[in-house]
């Protein structure tokens, strides 16, 4: 056997890898021949969801399953969303009534990929990992996807082209290239291959709910950069563009902003001040990316027939965390060099495969709010003013690491009396200070020696809380008994707690 280092530059970033050539002595170690449904497996998860009114607990376990792909390393791409938060991990070859145990080895909800190795590797002896394309797909071109949807057993087939490709967001702070086709996908799909020309394109998460024939692939390009953070070793995160732009399609804006007609760009609304001051100022009008012109709508052009919001490219030409812009200021062209952080700080993130942050003080359940905190508000009332509304996207900022939410109706106890139920509000203070995250919250509750704990709320609707201390925090543990809660709090809430 012998191997062949080979390097391209991909995303603007110098990437190595080693293909094994196996020489062909003997019968046994002939190349074996690729097949594309050799290398697509059913992939089964058991879940455990967190259970966000009742942060001390999991959700009931549920049985899901999807789809997965051989790729090279011995490992399986698959979806995010098909194994986070899984317990047990199994995967089937079609054709074959065998399930191995998976484990998962790295996940990015953010972008939704994830990689699976088998305790069992002889499983990918005689399934090589599907070749995967260099390039994007044109509009138009034919793609096959597979993958084992709901309805049956055996591995199905679909047909369809490429309908669209854009630049657009995945989840808050995440965005990537993504493949639209008008291929039937159907939930189990999560996680197969779509197909042109004999090569994988992209990886099928999702459909257009609602609709027929409308499906999405996460395309090659942003696989690999996935694949490169997990090589690495670290957490899946890209540079990115952050700020608030607007077009510069007005004439009036245009006119306001006392620019030449030759000028194109897109217009810096507010900058983001994330990761530190920006070079960019309100009003600034971007005219090109590195190189490359951006036009009045905020759009590059990309080869012959496709244009992308121009932030695509800062994937691209980002060196160091770094992007070189050239704007126009006061009428001036000059070139800026722009912070492009990969992970984007939020006051209020996802819990991306963990369980949230929980304490509870007497009757009172207190967690840090979180993204998926937002199905607690199921009525406009309990929405009314509130920050995990109002300030969704914002980063942390001086008066704020995180919000600190009351998840669930006060435990029945006689400390709870007249009160009304405070679930879906967010704590403003305690005894006066205002609270600046759930790790404060719980270091303020520890250290209080006053008679009386008072807990505002920041909300148009609610209601102050006043317990006796002493008694709250005598009566804590028996609350946790008499409702079958097994910690007061989660072990990072637990070590401040017990911390002095």
């Amino acid at each position: 056997m012998t191997s062949k280092l080979y390097s391209l530059v991909y995303g603007g970033l110098l990437i190595s890898c080693i293909a094994i050539a196996h020489a062909a002595t003997t019968p046994a170690e002939a190349p074996i021949p690729h097949d594309t449904e050799n290398a697509v497996v059913k992939v089964f998860s058991t879940v455990a969801h967190p259970d966000m009114s009742r942060p001390w607990a999991k959700a009931p376990p549920q049985e899901v399953s999807g789809t997965g792909v051989v790729i090279e390393g011995k490992r399986i791409l698959t979806n995010a969303h098909v194994v986070q938060y899984a317990s047990q991990v199994q995967v089937q070859a079609n054709q074959s009534g065998d399930k191995l145990s998976a484990t998962v080895v790295a996940v990015a909800p953010g972008i939704d990929l994830a990689v699976l190795k088998l305790d069992d590797e002889s499983f990918f002896a005689k399934r090589p990992p599907l070749p995967r394309a260099s390039s994007v797909p044109k509009i138009k071109d034919a793609v096959l996807t597979y993958g084992f949807p709901t309805g049956g057993e055996s591995l199905s087939v679909t047909r369809g082209i490429v309908s669209r490709i854009e630049f657009v967001g995945y989840n808050i702070g995440v965005s990537g290239l993504r493949i639209q086709i008008d291929a039937a996908i159907n939930p189990g799909n999560s996680g197969g291959p779509a197909i042109a020309d004999g090569k994988m394109i992209g990886l099928v998460f999702s459909h257009l709910v609602g609709s027929e024939n409308i499906g999405y692939i996460i395309p090659n390009e942003e696989i690999e950069l996935f694949l490169k953070d997990v090589a690495a070793g670290h957490p899946y995160g890209k540079p990115a563009m952050y700020d608030e732009l607007q077009t510069l399609e007005n004439p009036a804006l245009r006119a306001y902003l006392k620019l030449d007609s030759p000028v194109r760009g897109t217009v810096v609304y507010r900058p983001f001040e994330g990761a530190g001051p920006s070079p960019l100022k309100q009003w600034d009008v971007i005219t090109r990316i590195a190189d490359t012109p951006i036009d009045d709508e905020g759009m590059i052009q990309v080869g012959d027939n496709l244009r992308l919001a121009f932030q695509y490219l800062v994937q691209k030409e980002a060196r160091d965390g770094i992007v070189p812009l050239t704007i126009v200021r006061a009428g001036k062209s000059q070139n800026i060099r722009l912070p492009v952080p990969a992970h984007r700080p939020l006051l209020i993130d996802f819990l991306a495969g963990a369980y949230p942050s929980y304490f509870i003080y007497g009757p009172l359940v207190l967690s840090r709010a979180s993204l998926e905190s937002l199905q607690l508000l199921r009525s406009r009332a309990g929405a009314l003013g509130n920050p995990l509304i109002a300030r969704l996207g914002d980063p942390p900022d001086a008066t704020h690491d995180d919000l600190v939410l009351i998840p669930s109706p006060l435990f029945p106890h006689a400390l709870s009396k007249g009160y009304s139920n405070p679930a879906g509000q967010i704590v403003k203070a305690v005894n006066g200070t205002p609270v600046k995250s759930m790790a404060q919250l719980v270091a303020l509750l520890r250290d209080l020696k006053d008679e009386f704990v008072t807990i505002d709320f920041d909300n148009q609707l609610g209601e102050a809380l006043v317990f006796p201390r002493a008694q709250t925090v005598a009566a804590t543990e028996e609350i946790l008994t008499d409702n079958g809660v097994r910690a007061q709090g989660s072990p990072d809430m637990m070590k401040i707690w017990q911390g002095k």
